[in-house]
């Protein structure tokens, strides 16, 4: 993947740690470019004092922002995660304490925050950081959709599966499971907590994605940043997804044809791939949150990416029952089959842990 920086250090500790950064990130097969449109990944030096959040070019380009921190604060996590929000980074390198004393953290929505161990040698170091952002670094984003106005006309106000969709949706919501496993309005202000909601496109107070099989190739899915309480509107908070193309890396959609339609939910490629090898799923849900003893996948992919989608696929297809499986997603969530809505809803009630276990 191509890479590039993004404004000033703040001192010369933070100019010899992307120097060494980019040096790893060479070594690791990535391309360093000095020109930041075009690039899939962008390192995006943070001011402390005037947090500006960088403006991507393309939808499919991650954001790590750079941070530097003269000390420790008492509050981690509190102190340092409203710089990731305000930035719009999908995560943020921390480089804190004095120079030659620095220690390194990664900042993330899901996690909250981890401490890389120092080590004598530095290059070994970076290569640890390196090694932490290959799955961001390598990663395909599926964001981009292709709307088709060629929803039959009797599907335009829904049907019985969107009317289970909605009830879903209503019972989705009233988890009131957020992104993270911690109160985040706690440690955000209001105007930071937009930035969240903008950011990672919760609709509401709920997080997640719902689906409902159509037919043999295709289904029903949420879309992008509604809230779960209302999935109604068809083309707007519930969309039709038949195909991936795969030449334009996107995922296609029949909507109706007088209808501006909204995007699906980033996860349709996951969906998608669970459906279409899998004829007796009727229904799939994702939600932040755990469930003891279920198999996980071993990389923490982004969601919306083939490789997660890939991952969750082959875990389902390894399932005694790929129609009732019930797969956690590393440090982010759980992808649950079932026979429909309702049947993964009654399966999974009383066994819901809010927070996820991080390693």
């Amino acid at each position: 993947m191509k890479f590039a920086f993004h404004g000033s250090p703040k001192d010369s500790c933070m100019a010899t740690f992307a120097q060494r950064l980019a040096a790893a990130m060479q070594e690791a097969g990535h391309e360093s470019s000095e020109a930041v449109p075009g690039v899939g990944l962008v390192f995006s030096h943070v001011d402390e004092d005037h947090v500006r959040p960088f403006r991507r070019h393309a939808q499919a380009t991650y954001i790590i922002a750079l941070l530097r921190l003269p000390e420790v604060p008492a509050d981690f996590l509190r102190a340092a995660y409203p710089y990731m929000i305000r930035s719009l980074g999908n995560l943020m390198i921390a480089v804190v304490g004095p120079e030659h004393e620095e220690e390194t953290y990664f900042v993330t929505l899901e996690r909250g925050y981890y401490r890389i161990a120092p080590q004598r040698d530095p290059t070994r170091h970076m290569q640890e950081v390196v090694r932490r952002l290959t799955p961001l670094a390598t990663s395909h984003l599926i964001i981009d959709n292709i709307f088709d106005p060629d929803l039959e006309p009797d599907l335009w106000q829904g049907n019985e599966a969107t009317v289970e969709l909605e009830r879903a949706g209503h019972v989705l919501d009233a988890w009131n499971l957020l992104p993270a496993p911690f109160p985040m309005q706690e440690i955000l202000s209001p105007e930071d907590f937009r930035h969240v909601q903008r950011l990672y496109q919760i609709g509401g107070l709920s997080y997640g994605n719902l689906s409902q099989r159509h037919d043999r190739h295709r289904y029903w899915m949420s879309a992008s940043g509604v809230n779960k309480a209302h999935l109604h509107d068809v083309g707007q908070e519930v969309l039709m997804v038949k195909d991936f193309d795969d030449s334009q890396k996107a995922m296609r959609l029949s909507v109706p044809s007088e209808v501006k339609p909204r995007r699906v939910s980033v996860d349709a490629i996951e969906h998608f791939m669970i459906y279409r090898e899998h004829p007796d799923v009727g229904a799939i849900i994702h939600v932040h949150a755990w469930m003891e003893g279920i198999p996980s996948t071993d990389v923490n992919y982004p969601c919306g990416t083939i490789e997660l989608a890939t991952s969750v696929a082959n875990l389902v297809r390894q399932a005694p029952d790929p129609s009732r499986a019930v797969i956690g997603l590393r440090n982010h969530g759980m992808t649950i089959t079932g026979r429909s809505l309702d049947d993964i809803m009654e399966r999974v009630d009383g066994k819901i842990l809010p927070q996820v276990p991080m390693s």
